[in-house]
């Protein structure tokens, strides 16, 4: 079974997730200081949001798997659309270990589709950014203190970090 998966960025979680319950009508099902996960049924979605070194909005969206086999059917059909597939084994990402592929929509979204298949007990970084970057921005990795000084500059390329 598949969930559509939202993930955004907010200056201020206690706030955003203050938001979320009363729009959800529930609590968050994970809450740390950094960021808050609904797992919900109605409708069928994991909503994430954290407090992270990017900029506050749509960070990215995807799709969650239940299986790895609806992990490799979903990636397959993201690889058949021509965009570049980025796949990646057990990320360490959102307090979990997952399985993910990455692509970029036509306008730049950035769509994951993951199978997770573990927890862990700090946020990680599953390093899209940094394979992302690596051809384009150098030693400069994204969610960086640098990086976004170069960009603010114009020396970094911000759509190369997704």
């Amino acid at each position: 079974m598949k969930r559509l998966h939202v993930h955004i960025s907010v200056d201020d979680l206690d706030k955003s997730v203050g938001f979320y319950s009363t729009l959800f009508g529930t609590a968050p099902s994970v809450l740390k200081d950094d960021y808050a996960k609904w797992a919900l049924d109605d409708p069928r979605v994991n909503f994430a949001i954290s407090k992270r070194a990017r900029t506050a909005g749509l960070d990215h969206l995807g799709i969650q798997v239940d299986e790895a086999e609806e992990l490799a059917e979903v990636a397959g059909r993201l690889a058949a659309s021509g965009a570049e597939l980025l796949e990646q084994k057990d990320a360490a990402c959102c307090y979990a270990r997952s399985d993910k592929a990455w692509v970029n929509d036509p306008q730049g979204i950035a769509w994951e589709t993951f199978h997770s298949h573990g927890e862990i007990t700090r946020y990680g970084e599953d390093g899209r950014e940094e394979a992302a970057a690596s051809a384009c921005c150098a030693d400069l990795p994204c969610g960086t203190d640098e990086l976004a000084a170069a960009q603010k500059t114009g020396d970094g390329d911000k759509a190369c970090c997704g």
